[in-house]
């Protein structure tokens, strides 16, 4: 029976999720993205290219396989379709043969992004900082029962009898509360019928397709977003995304059962970074952050915004494990450190003068400890041919078992480059 995988990402998003996807999925037949929406971004190296995915699944790179926007995935389909020719542009073909779009998918409307923008206006200094595509507000119009899904997308008639009331109470909101300027119902009407029309030969009945493949034995890969910090209900709330990112949000997302997801493979940088605000117990607003982010190139992959850098928490590490029962890691931008002669990572918390040991609920708490550091000593030299983890410098053999140890999951996988073959691997996987 094939083995069906999950891959996620363990800290706050941009772990490497999308290198890890694109090299472990030749091996599968069927990639699915399950939650998230063009807020994410995953960011692949071929050869000179760089691809930078925001809706489509990173198996899309992979001639061949079959994608799957599931239905936990809110949807621009402007997005969607920028990036469909996008790819083609460059000789990579999208069809309805390799994509299919979830009909109970939602589609992210421009009322959507707009009152994403004035709520975080509004909310001034204590904003959540967010990326402003409208994933907040199309989710909480999917728990109001307000949404817009695709297969609604897909009937001109229906669309517009829904988009017009939606858009009649939309700008009252727009107009009295925030005092904007009203959307224009004719042009959205217009602009997403004919979103709808390109769209059509893609969405299908995912849930249908992935049990029937489940059925037949086909292996699956499950692609997450965003990371476990900011699952909506385990990351550091309020300072979080609006969808499941963690492992039990794969099933609800994609259709697919929980019995049916065999591993889990978490995806963690061999330090940390965050984007946007909230608290972070091991930033370095110092020399080192800026060497890690300069090295790591770490700027958004949907924004551009540079990341907040700092050490590898082990606290916030081990909340993530548990949370998704992690099978396995998979070590990214480790080269990254080559340049440090010592590296930390965080194993517990201090908080008003005791040592904390579990990864707190309140945002508030979290951004009072300080953080206890282990040091390591730094390897500072070149790792990238490196394709054994057993043929890692010493040091850098001792750093991965460290985070073995403070993880409590084996590493797997070890990134030692940016190209799409610069991993380590366990020597009875290579």
């Amino acid at each position: 029976m094939a083995q069906n995988l999950l891959v996620l990402g363990l800290q706050w998003g941009d772990e490497g999720k999308g290198k890890v996807i694109d090299a472990l999925s030749s091996g599968f037949d069927i990639i699915v993205r399950f939650q998230g929406g063009a807020n994410a971004g995953h960011t692949v190296h071929v050869g000179q290219e760089k691809f930078v995915l925001h809706l489509l699944p990173s198996g899309i790179l992979r001639p061949g396989k079959l994608c799957v926007i599931g239905n936990g995935v809110v949807a621009d389909p402007e997005c969607l379709l920028e990036e469909i020719e996008a790819l083609r542009g460059r000789s990579i073909q999208v069809s309805p043969d390799n994509l299919a779009v979830s009909d109970r998918a939602h589609v992210v409307m421009p009322y959507h992004k707009l009152l994403d923008g004035l709520q975080e206006a509004a909310l001034g200094k204590g904003r959540i900082g967010t990326t402003r595509r409208g994933i907040g507000p199309c989710y909480a119009d999917q728990a109001a029962r307000l949404g817009l899904r695709f297969a609604e997308l897909v009937q001109p008639e229906r669309l517009e009898r829904r988009l017009r009331a939606l858009i009649e109470m939309k700008n009252r909101e727009v107009t009295l509360l925030y005092g904007a300027e009203p959307l224009d119902a004719d042009k959205v009407c217009a602009q997403y019928r004919e979103y709808g029309e390109r769209l059509r030969p893609y969405v299908r009945d995912t849930v249908a397709l992935l049990s029937e493949a489940v059925r037949r034995g086909r292996s699956i890969l499950l692609e997450g977003a965003q990371g476990t910090l900011l699952d909506v209900n385990f990351g550091t709330y309020p300072y979080v995304t609006s969808s499941n990112v963690t492992a039990g949000g794969a099933a609800v997302g994609s259709g697919i059962p929980p019995t049916r997801i065999d591993r889990v493979l978490g995806v963690v940088k061999a330090y940390c970074t965050r984007v946007g605000d909230g608290p972070f117990p091991t930033e370095q607003d110092n020399e080192t952050g800026r060497l890690l982010r300069e090295r790591g190139h770490e700027y958004g992959a949907t924004t551009g915004r540079p990341r907040r850098c700092g050490w590898l928490d082990a606290v916030a590490l081990r909340h993530a494990v548990a949370i998704n029962g992690v099978t396995s890691i998979a070590l990214m931008l480790t080269d990254v450190l080559s340049a440090l002669k010592t590296i930390k990572a965080c194993t517990a918390y201090e908080l008003d003068g005791r040592r904390v040991a579990d990864f707190p609920a309140d945002a508030e708490v979290l951004a009072r400890v300080r953080p206890v550091y282990e040091e390591f000593p730094g390897w500072q030299s070149d790792i990238s041919p490196v394709r054994l983890i057993d043929d890692l410098p010493r040091a850098a053999r001792d750093y991965v078992a460290a985070v073995e140890r403070i993880a409590g999951a084996p590493v797997q996988m070890v990134s030692v480059g940016p190209e799409r073959d610069q991993i380590a691997r366990r020597r009875a996987d290579a």
